[in-house]
């Protein structure tokens, strides 16, 4: 990344900008962080508004950005904090929905319109009384934002259906490690991590992701009653947390599946890379990470047929129906009885992730943008 002493469209001052975050998921978190230290090394000054736990975990100070503390709340104190934050900048970016009402609240009634970018990273998922009141902020975030940002083809045509006036394919790439790892031969890590997690002399299956509903985990626990007849017989590891904890452990316990919930861990990538398989069972999913960086590993992956999961994975790793625990069961089975097969996944993955958008070419998208809603307009 090269760095410029001063970005500056209007030909002044560098462009002030301001990223509003809702504390968010780990993926918009990292891209927030990587956007963040791309636009700082260009001159542009960035703000950051998000919880003070996201700081401290994603360190934004830390990459030349200013941190304003603004609670991931839509009450009349933190819209207030982050209309004061919003004052002078240029121009306002969003990253979710969340983030993105609460920013329109704050941009709102101001005599001079703020240029707001608002990113969507993934679908809202609810159902019901919530889900009617997720469309209600969709309707009223595309209609204040100037341009709508999707980080995949389905969530595009979803903002044009709500009504966004301007709505683009946004590039967004899988940020790399906030800190060099220490040197370890690969091959002595492997069977270290398969070890912790009791896979000597097995498969191992891995799983990545909070554990909520639509991430399928109740379809996987049906597919794994089916490993149960193999020899060896599959370890099944879920890394993640979230409010199903106790109602799936209570199912592996009661139906002795061989399923262990590990909780969240900060490891993923070892973790990936000692794995046979890596699944992806969700009932939706924009950019998955755990899809880029099973790709980028080598690691086969079985997933569903689901959001935007084809068309970032292409032909590189095997799709079934969601909710089919059958067809997940049965294309597990495939894959670890068929060795070249894994071997031609794994080699289709690499040239796949080869194919993704990097952080200098995310950065270079957004600060076009950019540049386009805030340069002067000519005079007709």
């Amino acid at each position: 990344m090269t760095p410029v002493s001063s970005h500056s469209p209007h030909g002044q001052s560098p462009l002030r900008t301001v990223q509003v975050l809702g504390g968010g998921n780990a993926a918009s978190s990292a891209h927030v962080r990587s956007l963040a230290a791309g636009l700082v090394a260009r001159g542009v000054k960035v703000t950051v508004c998000a919880p003070y736990e996201a700081d401290r975990a994603y360190d934004f100070s830390g990459i030349g950005a200013d941190h304003v503390h603004v609670p991931r709340s839509s009450d009349p104190v933190s819209v207030a904090a982050l209309r004061a934050a919003c004052a002078n900048a240029d121009l306002v970016h969003a990253h979710g929905l969340h983030a993105s009402f609460r920013t329109a609240l704050a941009l709102s009634g101001r005599r001079v319109r703020t240029p707001l970018v608002v990113t969507w990273h993934d679908r809202a998922h609810a159902d019901g009384a919530r889900a009617h009141m997720l469309r209600v902020l969709e309707r009223r975030v595309v209609k204040a934002a100037t341009v709508v940002l999707g980080t995949t083809s389905a969530l595009v045509d979803r903002a044009r259906l709500t009504g966004a006036r301007d709505a683009r394919l946004a590039a967004v790439a899988l940020p790399g490690p906030r800190r060099p790892r220490e040197p370890d031969d690969p091959d002595r890590r492997r069977p270290k991590v398969r070890a912790e997690l009791g896979a000597i002399g097995r498969p191992l299956l891995m799983a990545v992701g909070s554990l909520e509903r639509h991430r399928g985990y109740d379809v996987l626990l049906d597919a794994a009653r089916a490993w149960r007849r193999l020899d060896p017989v599959p370890l099944v590891v879920i890394a993640g947390e979230g409010p199903l904890r106790g109602e799936l452990q209570g199912r592996i316990e009661e139906e002795g599946l061989p399923v262990r919930l590990v909780g969240r861990r900060d490891d993923i990538t070892d973790l990936l890379a000692a794995a046979d398989l890596a699944l992806l069972p969700s009932r939706w999913e924009a950019r998955s990470v755990l899809a880029q960086e099973a790709l980028h590993a080598r690691v086969p992956l079985v997933a569903t047929d689901a959001g935007g999961i084809p068309e970032l994975v292409g032909d590189a790793a095997e799709l079934v129906p969601y909710g089919d625990a059958r067809a997940l069961a049965d294309s597990v089975v495939r894959l670890l009885g068929d060795r070249e097969r894994r071997e031609l996944l794994a080699d289709r993955g690499a040239r796949q992730a080869a194919t993704w958008p990097t952080e200098d070419e995310t950065v270079a998208q957004v600060l076009s943008v950019y540049d386009e809603l805030t340069q002067p307009q000519p005079l007709p």
